[in-house]
């Protein structure tokens, strides 16, 4: 079969791109590897971690809130086989509307594994070898994750974020290596649900890539929580003696020491997924962290050839990768795309959430750009008060000179879909007075983002 585009991999960048090829009246084709469509964020990562995500928070409410508001319950237990009934529930719905969407836009799917013959060949490799001729190749296969050296994940009892997505049992004790959004989320679930969580982190701040304010609240809330932290300390070595799981690091000081769990989550980060897929066949040239180079385009050294998504350097992020999937598709149809990769938000689903886009304070001071600090705290938020959500902040930071919006970082309920406010106000250069000036709806949280705003525009905030 010959074919306009094929892409290789379904995840959010891979499916997003094919529809978009399809919509723009390109044949196309998109080729999976495993037998459920949508790739590690539907089947493995996002969807599956946020309903366990809600499930526990449920949980959570119910023993420590419910009776604040008037609500009482006898009994409360969790039922972990139903929880994780329901979450694979979850992603069979999605993986189920990725395949309608493929067959609505009469995209061909080839299950199996891809690789490269030549630049316009690819062998499917599934029950039955199959060949598909095509003009362009669009790269989508994702990352999978990392390990630390001298670390074995043997999937048991020291697991990495999939098999954290599938546990039996809720852990005595779950000691989790590494304090980014992987590991507060997973962290958080099995926290809710009653295991004792120790998180080690190499770096002096979690969250580490985020505006060091947002790590310094969640570190705070994290222990206000019960979650044991163990900042700056590098871990050593991993071992495994039965139900036992030893970990033992050093601190900053060079100090060993040892903490012993019943499971270890890896959570260091992913990397690029590209076994298997024949580069050296059609000589694409990856760099030193086995991603595939590719220029302003998204386009590989081999024409006719992109690559998109964890595979290609940035952040690894299901919507960034959606983006280079229509970016792609647009680009193959002779259109002309554009992606602001400083305006892609970070989201980390804990409790509360924790949302940023734009620059940090860091970056700020590191380009001696000049610039307004406006906080507004949810403790004075009358949602937040009446919804017992009052943990957490906005922060918008300004250009002292054009008060134009540089960055905004939130943790606090709903930070999450809060953020977007702020992705649509930088998109157009907003300045911090005009989302001040905007009339917000009360009482919601975005009230908060108002109150920040104002008073990073120097006109001062209401109700501070």
């Amino acid at each position: 079969m010959n074919y306009d585009v094929t892409i290789i991999g379904s995840g959010p960048g891979g499916y997003v791109a094919a529809i978009r090829c399809a919509q723009l009246g390109l044949k196309t084709a998109i080729i999976e590897k495993y037998s459920t469509l949508g790739g590690t964020c539907l089947n493995v990562g996002c969807i599956p971690s946020k309903a366990l995500l809600d499930s526990s928070e449920h949980y959570d409410n119910a023993q420590h809130k419910f009776a604040e508001h008037g609500i009482k319950l006898d009994n409360l237990s969790v039922d972990l086989s139903q929880m994780m009934k329901r979450k694979e529930g979850v992603v069979q719905q999605m993986t189920n509307g990725v395949d309608y969407l493929m067959k609505k836009n009469k995209v061909d799917v080839y299950t199996g594994v891809g690789s490269f013959i030549d630049k316009n060949t690819i062998k499917v490799s599934g029950k039955e070898e199959k060949t598909v001729k095509t003009n362009n190749v669009v790269i989508a296969t994702g990352s999978k994750p990392s390990s630390l050296p001298g670390i074995e994940i043997d999937k048991k009892r020291v697991i990495s974020s999939t098999e954290a997505l599938s546990l039996k049992e809720v852990p005595e004790h779950l000691i989790v290596i590494g304090g980014g959004v992987i590991g507060m989320e997973l962290g958080s679930v099995y926290k809710r649900l009653g295991a004792k969580v120790s998180v080690l982190e190499f770096m002096p701040t979690l969250i580490a890539g985020m505006d060091l304010s947002l790590g310094r609240e969640l570190g705070r809330l994290a222990k206000k929580g019960g979650m044991e932290l163990y900042l700056q300390h590098k871990v050593t070595s991993v071992a495994t003696k039965g139900k036992k799981v030893t970990v033992k690091a050093e601190d900053k000081k060079g100090a060993e020491v040892i903490i012993e769990g019943d499971y270890c989550l890896v959570s260091v980060g992913r990397k690029p997924y590209t076994e298997g897929l024949g580069l050296e066949n059609i000589g694409l040239k990856s760099d030193e962290r086995g991603r595939i180079e590719v220029d302003e385009h998204l386009r590989t050294n081999v024409p006719g050839i992109y690559a998109i998504g964890d595979v290609v350097k940035g952040a690894m992020l299901a919507h960034k990768a959606e983006e280079e999937g229509v970016f792609v598709a647009e680009t193959i149809a002779g259109m002309h795309g554009h992606i602001d990769y400083n305006l892609i938000p970070g989201v980390v689903y804990t409790w509360p959430e924790v949302a940023s886009v734009g620059k940090t304070e860091d970056q700020l001071k590191e380009a001696n750009i000049p610039y307004r600090e406006g906080k507004f705290i949810f403790k004075a938020n009358g949602r937040a008060v009446a919804g017992m959500d009052q943990d957490g902040f906005v922060k918008i930071l300004s250009h002292q000179e054009t008060d134009e919006v540089l960055g905004v970082h939130i943790i606090g309920l709903r930070a999450a879909d809060l953020i977007s406010e702020a992705v649509v106000a930088m998109t157009f250069r907003a300045s911090a007075e005009d989302i001040g000036m905007i009339c917000h709806a009360h009482p919601t949280a975005s009230e908060a983002t108002k109150e920040a705003a104002l008073a990073a525009s120097g006109r001062g905030a209401i109700h501070a």
